[in-house]
């Protein structure tokens, strides 16, 4: 007997879904309440069960396809008998979003799966490409790493859903792309491939395109529309930017697009806007003839072109800039600075670092910090809070966020979720585990949002004190300095005298929107005392 295999429904508003993972392939056994598919839809993503036992007769609908709620996705031959039912005639029907040509699917050495920009986040809507670790041709097994992206929350590699061979190569290093669309395709070794039309999709593009561009803009702008003369292709992503940001058509095409056939990316419309606004876009172009020199502006020195070295910041760079610039501009940002001896704490590292060692557990001082900072977010909750239009948001969690510096030139805040629960063991471990994994890009989107407040250890570089930045939208962030060994005037009897102690500065950047150097200073006076009177007693 024939069993239809429907797109299920997973809620009253959910009228579809997509298929993001085959777990069977065609011909193949099935046992009752085994998984075949994966599913994602607006409300969940799930795995869906087998019905019957059986085997995987047809397959109608391909990974990374949108399809309705109760269309047939695949039919199961089970053992038993019945009339066969007309599942095998069923045909899948596309919803009305979704404008392809009509698919066909013909058997040959392999299927042809799209390897789509993965979502990492729901605020996330596209991702760059910053490096391919496979060319066309190579084989890829499944789970093997094939390119890295970056997005707004977090860098990470993409793994290949399946075994087989890397057939094509979508969009190069550094394109940005929307989530969702296909980046390559992997052929595998059996199963059918889905042809489409290359014809009908570029006058999809077109038609989109024209749609889109058709729309009026703000600012008083000219509106963009489709020159006759003007045969570049823009994304939907950058003529939305364009709009949003009120750049006419004939601007837009003066951009100098890095994409493939100078197409314009989201970073160059981006960069475009950047000069436009600080006023550098018309800024002199230094001579390309290496005899030539340039002037100095106002100086007496000449420069040539020999001398200088361009480089284009990575993508990695370019979001950093602008989380740095967004939170300036956001957060009215006080600086407090305050010594603290660390003696108590420095000799119990000391003495018991093998000890921790042998555990697994690299001990530092920075469990100790993150455990004082802890206790007196709890005891000045204001500072684990943040800012939503005029409305203060104060978290009942501490989910600390601990900065890395990832090689070569960047930085990045996971968070430890609920850090609260955590003792110094359970602390060490947790920052020595987001550090390697921020290090080595396994992160996931879930480590670097959602936090309520945030430490920088530039100590570790040598440096005593600095002014942080705060991460958005949190409102404090904790500067850590290096502990060195200093000369310290102490009261013995009454008397002053000089001793040598390892004294650390700390250093606490608060938005000043919300909080006021009283409330900053007791807080940052609070982790002081929490420090130099440590009960190690209990660690």
């Amino acid at each position: 007997m024939r069993v239809n295999i429907v797109m299920p429904q997973m809620g009253e508003s959910i009228t579809e879904g997509t298929l993001i993972k085959w777990h069977k392939r065609k011909g193949e056994s099935v046992k009752k309440d085994e998984i075949i598919y994966e599913i994602a839809t607006d409300k969940v993503d799930t795995e869906i069960p087998s019905p019957e036992d059986g085997v995987l007769a047809d397959i109608n609908v391909f990974e990374q396809e949108t399809v309705v709620v109760g269309t047939v996705v695949a039919v199961i031959e089970t053992n038993g008998n019945g009339s066969a039912d007309t599942a095998s005639e069923t045909k899948v029907e596309e919803p009305a979003a979704i404008k392809t040509e009509p698919a066909s699917t013909t058997q040959v050495g392999g299927e042809l799966i799209d390897v789509p920009m993965p979502k990492m986040g729901e605020s996330v809507m596209d991702g760059t490409i910053i490096k391919w670790h496979k060319n066309v041709g190579d084989k890829v097994n499944r789970d093997e790493i094939v390119f890295e992206i970056s997005t707004d929350k977090v860098d990470t590699e993409v793994p290949s859903p399946v075994d087989g061979i890397l057939a094509e190569i979508l969009f190069k290093e550094n394109e940005t792309v929307n989530v969702g669309v296909a980046v390559a395709k992997i052929r595998t070794t059996t199963g059918l491939v889905k042809e489409k039309t290359a014809l009908k999709e570029d006058q999809e593009h077109d038609q989109d395109q024209e749609k889109k561009i058709s729309k009026p803009i703000t600012n008083h702008q000219s509106p963009i529309t489709k020159s006759p003369t003007a045969n570049k292709f823009y994304s939907p992503l950058v003529l939305s930017i364009a709009r949003t940001e009120g750049i006419s058509l004939n601007e837009l095409e003066m951009i100098e697009g890095s994409g493939i056939d100078g197409r314009v990316t989201k970073n160059d419309i981006l960069g475009y806007l950047q000069n436009k606004q600080s006023g550098k876009l018309f800024a002199p172009v230094l001579p390309t003839n290496i005899s030539e020199k340039t002037e100095a502006v106002k100086e007496v020195k000449t420069v040539s072109r020999q001398q200088i070295e361009f480089v284009a910041m990575d993508n990695t760079r370019q979001r950093i800039m602008q989380h740095m610039v967004n939170s300036r501009d956001t957060s009215v940002h006080v600086t407090a600075v305050m010594e603290v001896d660390m003696s108590r704490i420095h000799n119990f590292v000391e003495k018991n670092r093998e000890g921790f060692a042998s555990e697994g557990i690299k001990l530092t001082y920075l469990p100790f910090i993150s455990s004082a900072v802890i206790k007196a977010l709890k005891e000045f909750p204001l500072m684990n809070s943040s800012i939503e239009g005029k409305n203060i948001l104060t978290k009942k969690f501490i989910n600390l966020g601990i900065a890395v510096a990832v090689e070569p030139n960047g930085l990045i805040v996971p968070n430890i979720k609920n850090a609260e629960e955590k003792s110094i063991r359970g602390l060490a471990k947790a920052i020595a585990g987001i550090g390697l994994r921020a290090r080595t890009k396994k992160l996931v989107p879930e480590d670097v949002v959602n936090g309520t407040f945030s430490i920088t250890n530039y100590g570790v570089f040598g440096s005593l004190f600095g002014t942080p930045i705060i991460n958005q939208p949190e409102v404090g962030i904790l500067g850590v300095g290096a502990v060195t060994k200093k000369p310290v005037v102490i009261d013995v009897n009454g008397n002053d005298a000089i001793v040598i102690k390892p004294m650390m500065y700390l250093s606490l950047s608060h938005d000043h929107r919300l909080i006021d150097g009283m409330l900053g200073g007791k807080f940052l006076k609070s982790i002081k005392e929490t420090l130099e009177n440590f009960d190690t007693s209990n660690v």
